[in-house]
């Protein structure tokens, strides 16, 4: 490069609102090709968005250099999922020019509001575990760690729900449909991945065993990079999502015969592979699509880690000191085999050594407690489409069940447990036990979920490997979910303690000498306010149901699922209903219930629930009776944006799963971090939640795991609930009497079978507390001193649940790595 090519590289680009002016105008001309008569609010958007990019683009290429030359240790994050969600008004926050930007759009006329709302969210995530992943890799951005995040890059991410007749109706989430401007297509670091074949054993001329994979289905994996900025210190990671690209585009000879399906047939099938997030896994073609996923992103994914280190070092045995691997649950699990057949087949290093490598290199998250949520994979399948991995396994488990023996003589049964293979019909591998095995820290996600699995789901290897456990509680992104979520509050809170608080959020307790403060309560009630407001006008806007913006504003938001009872919510809410129509005066404080969640396409019982709610708000919301004491919502497509317009306006937060089936959560510190109060179990981080804004400023009830636990043993009786409860029985009898279902009979009758005959999530033992809680809960919201109060101390102590915490104790406890660049 010549001297004034260096110098022009080193002249930033304009930060200013005339900077961002003069590019946004560039870009509507150059990039877009589009004048005063024909640009439209998209076009205004891509030129911004293209206007933002160079400008962190300047900064991406400095930071990557600048890791190279430190030869720096990174940090890769595999993850089947990650909910970005829509990424303009996040990226100019952290690059630090959303004010410029916003002043240089009033110059011309336009609405960034309006202008943000036409990017697509970018949905390559089912909830929790995806947007956990997003916040991470901005925490380890602006933490200044190298690191680079790997995935999936589908076509079609989570699908698009939509409420018809109140069911859930799935159509695909076209996100690319109008380009994605903020990604760079690499074909020059593309990957060829291979499935089926088999193996060919032979020794070679020093009589080492060599194995080669013959006969393969060969599969082109192809990167595609997204910049992430951290927040304004000039830092920029990776995250690097695959695309499946057949190696053959076109077969002439099937078109050349008129044949023109087949001509195109192959590239089709092969790119189903990053066709749809999570296939239906129902039917056998579903689950070999899943496992090819699991295993194209993986295998691309070492295939670079091992390109990227060879290019800074020669010795893969060094491979531990410049590459941390963290598996975000067991999706990426294979990437622990696919690195062994790396070191085994083509660096040709012996077992021990392959296997030393492997397991300081890998760390492995867990997200669940409840043994059927654990992947496995069938023998037949795993075999026929991956055989050299396949003989691995089996390798890895001989090897691990010969030291368990050797460590516990005799204890057969213990062998079985800890097998890596189960030994069902057909036999499956245990891909946790697996991720487990060959990874040297293992975590859980909360203090409750990281001490059940040692005391249960992973009790016996916690005793064969105490020294890998450890917890490591989740966070949230504060940048993401309060400063560019909640202005308002954002600007109340940094008029009164300063900024700091963006970059270290324990500053938040600065806040709790305010909570006394009338002044400062008001202006906190006038912020919810304002923000209640702006979230009825958007109801209004988008449903056509009006609400009262002075009620209290009571949500459950998330993944539908019966552990998370969303059921526990309804049953209230007609309770609620059935005390209004025969007082008027025994509901004191009205009510506005949010319910918003996607249930997985092939989950009957989920999908019934969200019918079960949109038929009790169609019988609510229309009886003229209830007036405005009581409203119920299901807002549809739950995701990122509509996540960032709900959190600010709550008033109650809705935690109430059943005690010991949540790993974690983190709505739960998105509701604390914007001032709503909690109603909820001991369950996930509400513990911790509690723990550190103190109980009285939380709504804790119902029973805890080892009660749960206890019932369980001695058998659980629902009936019994039911029958000691006067209120629980009118809502069944309500129910069964459909009336909330009169055109369809019987349409709730699996969901009232399957609460009074098993109830596995203690709906029923729980109901009556769970109504004393929120009579409490009214009685509180009466007094709005008090209630402020709550809320700024659950604010003031959400510092612990920012994910650069988390990701700080990642760095020092399993990666051994810290910051590299600064701003």
């Amino acid at each position: 490069m010549s001297k004034s090519m260096e110098t022009d590289r080193n002249k930033k680009l304009d930060m200013s609102r005339r900077g961002i002016l003069e590019s946004v105008l560039s870009k509507l001309h150059f990039e877009l090709a589009k004048d005063k008569h024909t640009m439209t609010l998209h076009d205004d958007f891509m030129a911004l968005a293209y206007a933002v990019r160079d400008r962190i683009v300047e900064r991406w290429i400095e930071t990557q250099q600048g890791y190279h030359n430190k030869n720096a240790k990174r940090v890769y994050y595999l993850s089947l999922e990650f909910l970005i969600g829509r990424l303009l008004s996040n990226n100019m926050l952290n690059l630090g020019v959303k004010d410029a930007a916003l002043q240089a759009l009033a110059d011309c006329g336009l609405d960034l509001d309006k202008i943000e709302s036409e990017e697509c969210d970018a949905g390559l995530g089912n909830g929790g575990l995806g947007r956990l992943a997003a916040c991470f890799m901005e925490s380890l951005a602006t933490l200044g760690v190298a690191a680079t995040g790997y995935g999936i890059r589908y076509d079609y991410g989570i699908f698009r729900q939509r409420i018809v007749k109140g069911f859930q109706v799935e159509s695909p989430d076209e996100w690319l449909k109008r380009g994605n401007p903020w990604e760079f297509q690499r074909p020059e670091y593309a990957v060829v991945v291979k499935f089926y074949g088999r193996t060919f054993m032979y020794h070679n001329r020093q009589g080492r065993l060599c194995v080669e994979w013959r006969d393969t289905q060969d599969i082109t994996a192809m990167p595609y990079d997204i910049p992430v900025p951290g927040y304004e210190n000039n830092v920029v990671n990776t995250l690097r999502l695959w695309s499946a690209r057949s190696t053959e585009e076109f077969d002439l000879e099937y078109f050349n015969h008129g044949d023109y399906e087949n001509a195109v047939y192959k590239k089709m099938f092969t790119e189903n592979i990053s066709r749809v997030l999570y296939p239906n896994d129902a039917t056998s073609q579903g689950r070999e699509l899943r496992l090819k996923q699991e295993y194209f992103f993986t295998a691309a994914s070492i295939s670079d880690i091992i390109r990227r280190f060879k290019a800074e070092n020669s010795d893969l045995r060094e491979l531990p000191q410049k590459a941390a691997i963290q598996l975000n649950d067991t999706h990426p699990a294979l990437a622990v085999v696919e690195l062994m057949r790396v070191l085994l087949d083509e660096a040709e290093l012996e077992w021990e050594t392959a296997w030393d490598i492997t397991v300081k290199t890998f760390a492995y998250t867990n997200h669940t407690v409840m043994p059927e949520a654990l992947e496995c994979w069938a023998i037949p399948l795993f075999e026929k489409l991956l055989p050299r991995h396949m003989q691995i396994v089996y390798e890895i488990n001989s090897r691990f069940m010969r030291a368990v023996a050797n460590r516990f003589p005799g204890d057969t049964e213990r062998l079985r447990r800890m097998s890596l293979i189960e030994e069902s019909s057909p036999q499956r591998i245990r891909m946790s036990y697996l991720a487990l095995v060959a990874s040297h820290s293992v975590n859980g996600v909360s203090a409750l979920h990281s001490h059940l699995l040692t005391t249960g789901l992973f009790k016996d290897f916690y005793e064969f490997f105490p020294e890998k456990f450890n917890n490591k509680t989740n966070g949230i992104s504060q940048r993401r979910w309060l400063i560019n979520a909640n202005p308002g509050l954002t600007g109340l809170i940094t008029q009164a303690i300063g900024s700091g608080w963006g970059l270290d959020l324990r500053q938040l307790e600065k806040l709790l000498p305010l909570k006394e403060d009338a002044a400062f309560q008001e202006k906190w009630q006038k912020v919810k306010g304002r923000n209640k407001r702006d979230f009825a006008d958007f109801v209004m806007r988008t449903t056509g149901i009006p609400i009262a913006p002075e009620a209290m504003l009571d949500v459950q938001v998330k993944r539908i699922h019966e552990y998370k009872r969303q059921v526990l919510f309804a049953l209230y809410i007609i309770s609620q209903y059935l005390r209004l129509k025969d007082n008027p005066a025994a509901v004191k404080v009205p009510r506005v219930f949010v319910f918003s969640g996607k249930a997985a396409p092939g989950y009957f019982m989920a999908k019934l629930i969200i019918k079960f709610i949109n038929s009790i708000a169609e019988v609510i919301n229309s009886d003229p009776a209830v007036g405005g004491n009581l409203k119920v919502l299901f807002l549809e497509n739950y995701g990122v944006s509509l996540a960032e317009k709900i959190f600010p306006a709550s008033d109650l937060s809705e935690q109430i799963s059943t005690a010991g089936t949540e790993a974690s959560g983190t709505g739960c510190m998105k509701f604390m971090m914007n001032g709503a109060l909690t109603v909820g179990t001991l369950d996930g981080a509400n513990i911790e939640m509690a723990e550190a804004a103190g109980k009285e400023n939380l709504f804790i009830f119902g029973l805890k795991t080892d009660e749960i636990q206890e019932m369980k043993k001695h058998g659980y009786v629902p009936r019994d609930f039911i029958a000691a409860s006067p209120l629980l029985a009118d809502v069944f009898r309500m129910i069964e009497s459909n009336f909330f279902s009169p055109d369809q009979p019987g349409i709730f009758d699996p969901l009232v079978r399957n609460l009074k005959q098993a109830d596995p999530y203690f709906i029923c033992a729980d109901f009556d507390a769970y109504c004393r809680i929120q009579a409490a809960i009214s009685e509180n919201y009466l007094d709005p001193a008090d209630w402020t109060r709550k809320a700024i101390s659950n604010v003031a102590k959400s510092g612990q649940f920012s994910s650069d915490r988390t990701i700080a104790e990642y760095c020092r406890d399993i990666w051994g790595v810290g910051p590299v660049a600064r701003g």
